[in-house]
């Protein structure tokens, strides 16, 4: 964690940080992806949550990245009326939100690792986060959207290609918008915005 920015200070621009990230995945659901059950890629929705985890540590990151994960599950509420069950529920909040975009605050994971290499060290990082994502998809694909997958397809398969279509642009248009910002913006400068 910064030890220059007071709490108060890391609280402002993680908010300010959580809002971008909403703005910018509200935007990017106005556009018509092709994805009929859900799921879609942002336009860099991502960075800013990798960016709070990478400047003020995981556990700041990751209570910003539940910030928006609350907000992705409240406004995919939606999904939850074609479940039953409290099993059900509880896999797709979790497998779908809560772990899905709040594991964006481990982001941060590969700061100090490589000699201060700051866009590798992003890069890297929204590599994993974009995978573990990925993985929390694929399972809630394979155990709660199955009844989706189409007939004489391994349901398996059909996760795997459905959730690695849109995570695979969001994985690199999430490690674009990482490298450009650690190539043009110092992210230990004390004040960010």
């Amino acid at each position: 964690m910064r030890k220059n920015l007071s709490k108060t200070q890391i609280l402002a621009e993680s908010a300010i940080m959580v809002a971008l990230s909403i703005a910018v995945f509200l935007v990017s659901d106005l556009i018509p992806w092709p994805f009929l059950y859900g799921g879609g890629f942002s336009l860099f929705g991502q960075v800013p949550l990798i960016i709070v985890s990478y400047r003020h540590g995981i556990k700041n990151g990751i209570a910003a990245s539940l910030a928006l994960a609350i907000f992705e599950m409240i406004m995919g509420y939606k999904n939850f009326v074609h479940v039953t069950g409290l099993a059900a529920y509880l896999t797709v909040a979790l497998a779908d939100y809560i772990i899905a975009f709040g594991c964006l605050g481990l982001g941060g994971m590969f700061k100090g690792k490589f000699n201060g290499r700051q866009s590798l060290e992003l890069a890297l990082g929204g590599t994993v986060v974009c995978i573990i994502r990925f993985i929390c998809h694929y399972i809630s694909g394979v155990t709660i959207w199955k009844d989706y997958c189409p007939e004489g397809m391994a349901v398996e398969l059909y996760s795997f290609f459905y959730n690695g279509s849109y995570m695979a642009v969001e994985l690199v248009l999430t490690v674009i918008g990482l490298i450009a910002v650690g190539k043009f913006i110092n992210l230990d400068k004390k004040k960010l915005i």
